[in-house]
C-alpha cells in the first residue's frame, strides 16, 4: 500500500534585507606627524565652517587605529615635516606611499577631497596627487626654493584663475605665506596641460588684481606662471602655497585697522572673518 502524501507545511522565512550601505559622515582627517604645525589652526577654520574633524597622527593611521575610509576629506597641513631634511614633504611623502598607498587610492576613487596647505602642498607635488593627469600619479611638478633664497614671511594676495568647488564665491583672498621652497616649477609642457585644463586653482597678483608677472614681492617665490596652487585634473585635490587657515578672523588681516575705518565712516559692518574662510566653506557646501 503506497504511503499517503503528507502536505508538509514549510516556515515561511523572511527574505534577508540587503545590507545597509555603510554612510559615511562628511568628517575631515587631519594629518599629523613630526614637523608638521598647522594642525589646530586647519581643525579650527573647519569648525567654523560647519565640518568636525580628527587630528590624527601619520603612525596611527599606518597602525590601522584610524581608518582612511572613515572620513570624506583628507586635509596634508603646513609645517616642516620630517625638518624637511630630505627635502620639502619628501620623506612625508615617502612615508604615505610605502605604507597607505592602496587605501589612499581607493580614497580617491571615491567622492572625497583632498587638499595640502604649504608643506603639505609639497607632499602632494611628491606623490603625484596634483596635476595626476589621467589619473596617473606620477612627479610632474615641483615646488623649488624660492628665488630670493630665504624664508618667505608675509601676506599675499590671491585671485583665483578658474571657478570650480575650491573656488566658488571667492573674488580675491589674502594669506600669508611661509615658506623657503615655494617656487612652482615644471615644464613647458606640462604648464601647457595644467593651464588647458584648467587647473590653476589661485595666483599671485597685486593689490589691484592685475597679475604679478613673477615681480617680488607679489610673487613671493618666483613661481611659474605666479601659480600659487592647482587642482589635479579631476577636481578632487587641491594644493596650495599660502596659508588661509592662519588668517581666518578679520583682524588677522594686515589691513584690518584702514578696513575697519572705512567701514565706520560708510556706516557699513565690520566683517567678523576674513574672505579665507571661503574655502573651508566651500568644503562643507561640496559635500552638503
Amino acid at each position: 500500500m503506497a504511503a499517503a502524501k503528507r502536505n508538509i507545511k514549510r516556515p515561511v522565512v523572511a527574505a534577508k534585507a540587503p545590507a545597509a550601505r555603510k554612510m559615511i559622515p562628511e568628517k575631515a582627517l587631519i594629518m599629523s606627524g613630526y614637523g608638521i604645525n598647522s594642525e589646530m589652526e586647519t581643525q579650527e577654520a573647519l569648525a567654523r565652517a560647519g565640518m568636525a574633524s580628527d587630528i590624527v597622527h601619520i603612525n596611527d593611521l599606518i597602525a590601522g587605529e584610524q581608518r582612511l575610509s572613515d572620513y570624506r576629506l583628507l586635509v596634508f597641513p603646513g609645517g616642516f615635516s620630517y625638518g624637511d631634511d630630505t627635502g620639502a614633504g619628501n620623506a612625508y611623502a615617502n612615508r604615505v606611499r610605502n605604507n597607505l598607498w592602496d587605501e589612499l587610492q581607493e580614497f580617491l576613487d571615491g567622492d572625497n577631497l583632498v587638499l595640502g596647505i604649504c608643506n603639505g602642498f609639497q607632499i602632494l607635488a611628491n606623490l603625484g596627487l596634483v596635476p595626476a593627469f589621467d589619473r596617473s600619479y606620477g612627479r610632474e611638478i615641483a615646488l623649488m626654493p624660492n628665488r630670493g633664497g630665504r624664508l618667505e614671511c608675509r601676506f599675499v594676495t590671491l585671485k583665483p584663475e578658474h571657478e570650480s568647488h575650491w573656488t566658488k564665491g571667492i573674488e580675491r583672498i589674502w594669506c600669508p605665506v611661509s615658506h623657503g621652497e615655494g617656487n612652482f616649477s615644471c615644464s613647458a609642457e606640462t604648464l601647457k596641460k595644467i593651464k588647458q585644463k584648467k587647473m590653476v586653482a589661485f595666483t599671485y597678483c597685486r593689490e589691484d588684481m592685475s597679475p604679478a608677472n613673477g615681480e617680488y614681492p607679489y610673487n613671493p617665490n618666483g613661481a611659474l606662471g605666479d601659480i600659487a596652487g592647482i587642482t589635479s585634473a579631476d577636481r578632487k585635490v587641491l594644493g596650495m602655497m599660502p596659508h588661509p587657515e592662519r588668517a581666518m578672523e578679520f583682524y588677522n588681516l594686515y589691513d584690518w585697522p584702514l578696513v575697519k575705518e572705512q567701514a565706520r565712516r560708510e556706516g557699513r559692518p565690520v566683517p567678523k572673518e576674513s574672505p579665507n574662510m571661503q574655502i573651508f566653506k566651500n568644503i562643507v557646501e561640496y559635500f552638503s
